[in-house]
């Protein structure tokens, strides 16, 4: 994707901005630069990379790009682990991202005569807030429900007769099995669903779509780029269209950094163009996708990144082996019987490791058979000997945020 005379002139005008701000990130790490030096893509991309580790190196306000008395909200990237990386947002910065997560509503056919109940989590992380505002400049009835609580989320479900529901692919799924559990679907009134925050597969995306009786959209962001809200897919189901008015997109191979040509799998890097507290430059999200080309059936004009196959930094190494959890779920799918939910556990046993595969399945099949083919399918898809276990429908750990599905207890 070649950026466009509009991008680039929003782009300098940023980096005018920044190389101006005394003190700032990016006059430190461009020390020397002039918006002038960009006069073409290959200037462009001759700039170095923004990762992770220097935001957290910035801990706490050190990204932060304007003074102080024009920041009116914070929030924090949802890792676990290591210093937390905190994105300071102006008054602009939050009418931007609200605007553009309406776009995405709109995108999926919501109206101001939906009602959208929100179980993503509030504070800090940047689900709940961005799912309402968007909602708010709608016109849209909002159920700020945050997660947990499935007794009440399944009660002003059914009594707020909501509409659309806004939630990670995991509580989707806990939702629509409780649902299915209590027999309560007639009760139920949802038509469409609004998932993100984490990679799913097919088969689970059947399985909420067939117990909900709703048309599901992927939405797609992260808190160092606004939040979830700068692209999601259309009724085609062909990738998720991204608003590069206001963001230009990349796609690098995450080994060498090279920029891919469109079409082709590798990690995304993400430039904000007007974003005021914490703007990034050629940010490395460790996202893996492609820019689709050609145009969208659905007549958008905006540009589509495929859904997310998984993260450069999620690869796990068995014997040698690079996986992958997208291929865990390619294989999964294949096999007949076989339900969404699995959970892996690597070991280091007796001088080698060992992978056992625990998978979900239907009622009537053979485990020992399911066993077999999963194993076999793995060992042709993937290149891997692993220990398969089936294990029945409901027995793996559900999640009101994201699932942790892999367990590596060799170090």
């Amino acid at each position: 994707m070649q950026m466009n005379e509009y991008q680039m002139k929003a782009f300098k005008n940023l980096l005018e901005r920044l190389m101006n701000f005394d003190g700032g990130f990016y006059q430190k790490k461009f020390a020397g630069l002039s918006p002038d030096d960009i006069k073409t893509q290959a200037d462009f991309e001759n700039l170095p990379f923004t990762n992770k580790d220097e935001l957290r190196e910035g801990y706490p306000l050190g990204i932060c790009a304007v003074p102080e008395e024009d920041v009116v909200r914070i929030h924090s990237s949802s890792g676990t682990t290591g210093t937390p990386i905190i994105i300071p947002y102006t008054r602009k910065d939050v009418n931007d991202w609200a605007l553009m997560f309406k776009r995405c509503y709109e995108m999926a056919g919501i109206t101001n005569k939906d009602r959208i109940h929100i179980t993503p989590g509030y504070g800090l992380w940047t689900a709940g807030i961005g799912f309402q505002a968007g909602a708010e400049l709608l016109g849209a009835m909002c159920i700020p429900m945050g997660p947990g609580n499935t007794e009440k989320q399944l009660k002003m479900l059914s009594d707020m007769k909501s509409t659309v529901l806004c939630a990670t692919s995991s509580y989707a799924l806990l939702l629509a099995e409780e649902i299915e559990k209590r027999g309560i679907r007639d009760q139920i009134h949802l038509t469409k669903g609004v998932i993100g925050s984490e990679r799913w597969g097919e088969k689970m995306r059947k399985r909420i779509a067939g117990e909900l009786g709703v048309k599901l959209y992927d939405i797609y962001g992260l808190t160092e780029i606004y939040g979830p809200g700068i692209g999601i897919s259309c009724e085609h189901e062909c990738g998720m269209h991204v608003w590069d008015d206001y963001l230009y997109f990349e796609i690098i191979d995450p080994k060498t950094g090279e920029v891919l040509p469109d079409g082709e799998l590798g990690e995304l890097v993400i430039t904000t163009l007007f974003k005021e507290g914490a703007p990034l430059i050629r940010y490395r999200t460790h996202d893996l996708t492609r820019i689709i080309p050609g145009d969208c059936p659905c007549g958008s004009r905006f540009p589509r990144i495929e859904t997310l196959v998984g993260r450069s930094d999620d690869m796990i190494k068995v014997k040698g082996v690079n996986i992958y959890p997208g291929q865990i779920e390619d294989v999964l799918r294949e096999v007949e019987g076989v339900s969404s939910e699995y959970q892996v556990i690597i070991d280091h046993l007796g001088g080698k490791d060992i992978m056992t595969l625990f998978f979900e399945t239907d009622l009537g099949y053979s485990k020992s058979a399911l066993e077999a083919a999963v194993c076999n399918a793995f060992k042709t898809k993937v290149g891997l000997t692993i220990v398969a276990k089936s294990v029945a429908i409901g027995e793996l750990p559900r999640s009101e945020k994201k699932s942790t599905r892999v367990f590596d207890n060799r170090y």
